[in-house]
């Protein structure tokens, strides 16, 4: 659809020195792709990657697998159904973070301003590489060719003018596609996109903007801005400024990690509230583990509950203090499970996270709750535990209460 010529020409940003020249990078498929890299006897084969058959959620699945209605969020069950003869995989995390990093690595080369946006995609900002390297189709180009050849793996991409365009772009197109938006070309290629299209807009978003007969991008565009914004706020008005391409968030290099967490989806569904506190004893035990590894605190415990019919809730609170300990993270979930219907509704899974995150002294702030232990001697066990946790892995080291209880873990 978008491969005709004024998609494909970038003579108008080349020449405006005004414009900002922006690349959204997006790896195709990346899970199942690195598990075909490493085994190509996978290749041309529907291979779906996720949790348990019995409970589990599907992560990514390859485009031999996504022609049987096969995608991402969907239950294994349903997959299976729909896609008999495909090949289940479980999700090795630690590969796909290896064969970012040195994607990212090649991305570094062409630009300084490059933003992560996760663990399979990420913002360039080529506008100062373009004198040295060439224009702005011409970099997209040589970073798709280059990690095809260093890695072994496609890469969408998507060159636009703007963080918003170019991340729609790249989708246009794929697997392995090139899609570019002049300047001068913006509003003929977001008009006629469905409204389902822009950030931030959900199924209910949508469902309003259907009944005030809402649904393209130009539609949005040559409604009223006082009326959107009156119906839904400062997201009417900044639906707004996207339905015309106006976005001006620069690429912010690096990335900061926004938050640490830990799920847990369960074979059977839990009501039983002690066995959900035991559960969430866990949750809590993991995370701080894992923040101390990256010495870091939080100040923002969010409790997520998913209900055996799939509605999805997050209940937060902010403590006084920062902290990194797992007591005390977990005393904080439990007063927020008093704001769920957890022990009413049975739950299939439950997570934690904590945000509001400070990378100082983070080995310092154990002192929120008064438990009748000094904080050095809660430093001095949690060392310990880490130390065995980090020598003998995750499971050496568990609550007691939860040994025997019937969980999967993710």
């Amino acid at each position: 659809m978008f491969g005709q010529p004024p998609f494909l020409f970038w003579s108008a940003m080349d020449k405006e020195v005004s414009h900002r020249s922006i690349i959204h990078l997006d790896m195709d498929a990346f899970y199942p792709a690195v598990e075909v890299l490493d085994n190509p006897e996978l290749r041309g084969k529907p291979v779906i990657v996720g949790g348990s058959k019995e409970r589990g959620v599907v992560s990514s699945a390859s485009y031999e697998a996504r022609r049987f209605g096969v995608h991402s969020a969907q239950p294994i069950a349903t997959a299976m159904r729909l896609c008999p003869n495909g090949i289940f995989l479980p999700g090795r995390m630690h590969r796909y973070k290896e064969i970012s990093n040195n994607i990212l690595g090649i991305f570094g080369r062409f630009t300084p301003l490059v933003e992560p946006l996760s663990i399979d995609e990420a913002f360039l900002d080529v506008t100062g590489s373009k004198r040295l390297l060439g224009g702005a189709v011409e970099i997209a180009k040589e970073v798709k060719a280059t990690v095809l050849s260093e890695i072994g793996l496609t890469v969408s991409a998507g060159v636009a003018p703007s963080k918003f365009i170019a991340k729609i772009a790249s989708d246009m197109d794929k697997p392995d596609g090139l899609t570019v938006v002049p300047p001068d070309k913006v509003r003929e290629f977001l008009d006629p996109l469905l409204i389902k299209k822009m950030w931030g807009v959900g199924k209910v978003t949508q469902k309003v903007l259907a009944q005030l007969n809402i649904h393209t991008f130009k539609d949005l565009r040559l409604y009223s801005r006082d009326i959107l914004e009156r119906k839904f706020g400062k997201h009417g008005a900044r639906m707004h400024l996207l339905s015309m391409g106006m976005d001006e968030r620069d690429v912010t290099p690096g990335h900061e990690t926004k938050s640490v967490g830990h799920e847990r989806t369960f074979m059977e569904d839990i009501k039983d509230l002690d066995a959900v506190r035991k559960a969430l004893l866990g949750l809590a035990t993991k995370v701080a583990h894992r923040m101390r590894r990256e010495k870091v605190t939080g100040k923002t415990v969010s409790l997520k509950v998913k209900y055996y019919d799939f509605k999805q809730i997050t209940r937060a609170a902010t403590l006084p203090k920062l902290t990194n300990d797992g007591f005390e993270i977990y005393r904080a979930v439990c007063d927020l499970l008093k704001k769920t219907e957890v022990g009413k509704r049975p739950a299939r899974l439950l997570g934690i996270s904590l945000s509001q995150l400070s990378f100082v002294d983070a080995a310092g702030q154990l002192s929120l709750f008064n438990d009748g232990q000094s904080s050095q001697k809660r430093k001095e066990l949690n060392m310990a535990m880490d130390a065995i946790v980090d020598k003998h892995g995750e499971k050496s080291v568990r609550p007691a209460t939860l040994i025997s209880h019937k969980e999967r873990d993710f």
